[in-house]
């Protein structure tokens, strides 16, 4: 039946050949190949990202760029950061997951190399604005690209364990772009150096393996009939595609298509909006909270101590994705609300365990903030984005949701600088608990397509 379809005319590029596959089994190769690599592109874009992290504790040994110059650079960088998610995402709507990310990729290699080897420093503000918004191509083109090759029944699971990626790059970015500089060449220019080498190998991958759609590789799109895929095989030809089709011109209201859409994608840019501060808080000024709450430590345990933040924000979307797939029978909002709600209790913690004088208990309370926090991260802008985006707008529901909680994480690596971690925390209790309500009265929604 499928071998009677007739293909599009972009996707058809070489003469079809048979082959003794049928397409599940196909299907099943790619949904690991493409799973593989948005993996890797993802957590690629954390080294280059990381670099200015690790390089800063250089640049201010040297005395060459002051702290609050160093913060405002990161605003910068936060905000072409937020400002590049609302258009990314609709742009890879438009003209496909692989350009937009190969795109994103080149230009943060291209701004990381050159912090790296300039010499003129005023350069550092546009270069940081160029690697906010290169790094910002990232997240809502790859997560488009699991809806494309996932049914929304192993969506949850898989949208968990890509989400492990930018877990997993905080957690070593910083670490290994450090190590590089300091360890062995001794020079902080050399954080951006192997951040952008790192992401050259990403790229060169990216470039060579990825498709864009089953569909490109001659399989029915995810949301056809299943039974499709019972049909044999015909391979075409392997290669991307380039569509001759006319496209009406980008317009602004395409950047909002996908709120358009579903509204309880406007619904969750609120609550991201509200989410993140937390975790940019944390993952930006967390040896300083450290500091700040036990005085007697020293600099390198409070840097250490963290950690376990990170560790469990790895965890913590594998664990979610796997309860919404099976315990919540594929709703994402559940979860959400769960997550959410042991965010405020262990943000509220943070005075009494501080209180203490137990680093123990602190890496603990850390943990259980990673876990609470990257759990209700990964749902809300990962598999719920691209659920209520469904395949078609889940780049720019991805997108959108990511605009909204990249602006409030501007707040996340603003207010520490101005207050205590224990105003900050609370604080940041308050606003979860505002979006755990807001999202209370959606705990059956499903998306529209279901």
């Amino acid at each position: 039946m499928f071998e009677q379809q007739k293909a599009p005319d972009s996707m058809v590029t070489a003469e079809a050949t048979s082959s003794c596959r049928t397409k599940r089994q196909e299907l099943r190769k790619w949904q690991f190949r493409i799973f593989a690599l948005s993996w890797l592109a993802y957590a690629a874009f954390y080294f280059p990202r990381s670099a200015f992290s690790a390089a800063k504790v250089g640049i201010l040994d040297e005395g060459i760029i002051s702290r609050q110059s160093l913060g405002l650079l990161d605003s910068a960088y936060l905000a072409a950061y937020a400002l590049g998610q609302f258009v990314w995402g609709a742009c890879a709507e438009r003209w496909g997951t692989r350009v937009v990310v190969a795109g994103g990729m080149i230009m943060a290699t291209v701004a990381a190399f050159f912090m790296g080897i300039g010499t003129a420093l005023w350069l550092f503000l546009p270069l940081m604005i160029v690697q906010g918004l290169s790094q910002s191509t990232g997240w809502a083109a790859l997560s488009k690209n699991i809806a494309t090759f996932f049914t929304i029944k192993a969506r949850g699971r898989a949208m968990g364990f890509f989400a492990t990626s930018y877990a997993f790059g905080g957690l070593v970015g910083a670490p290994f772009t450090g190590w590089v500089a300091y360890s062995i060449f001794d020079s902080w220019r050399y954080a951006f150096i192997s951040g952008a080498t790192v992401m050259v190998f990403a790229l060169v991958l990216f470039l060579i393996f990825q498709r864009n759609s089953p569909q490109e590789v001659g399989l029915p799109g995810i949301d056809e009939d299943p039974a499709l895929l019972e049909a044999d095989h015909v391979r075409v030809a392997q290669k991307p595609i380039r569509s001759t089709a006319a496209r009406p011109r980008m317009q602004l209201g395409d950047l909002l298509a996908a709120a358009r859409h579903d509204s309880m994608v406007l619904r969750l840019g609120i609550v991201y909006f509200l989410l993140k501060p937390a975790r940019y808080a944390v993952l930006l000024w967390g040896p300083v909270l450290v500091i700040e709450a036990m005085p007697g430590i020293d600099v390198l345990t409070a840097v250490f101590v963290p950690i376990s933040f990170g560790v469990a924000g790895v965890v913590a979307p594998v664990a979610f994705g796997w309860l919404s797939d099976t315990i919540f029978k594929g709703r994402r909002v559940p979860p959400s609300v769960i997550s959410l709600a042991g965010l405020v209790v262990v943000l509220c913690l943070w005075q009494p365990v501080t209180a203490t004088g137990s680093l123990l208990l602190i890496v603990v309370l850390l943990a259980a903030i990673g876990l609470a926090a990257y759990g209700a991260d990964s749902m809300v802008s990962g598999v719920a984005a691209v659920d209520f985006g469904t395949s078609k707008y889940a780049a720019g529901a991805a997108g959108f949701i990511n605009g909204c909680g990249s602006v409030g994480a501007i707040l996340g690596g603003l207010l520490p600088g101005f207050f205590s971690g224990t105003t900050i925390f609370y604080t940041f209790a308050a606003t979860a608990a505002v979006a755990a309500v807001i999202l209370i009265p959606s705990w059956n929604r499903r998306p529209v397509s279901q």
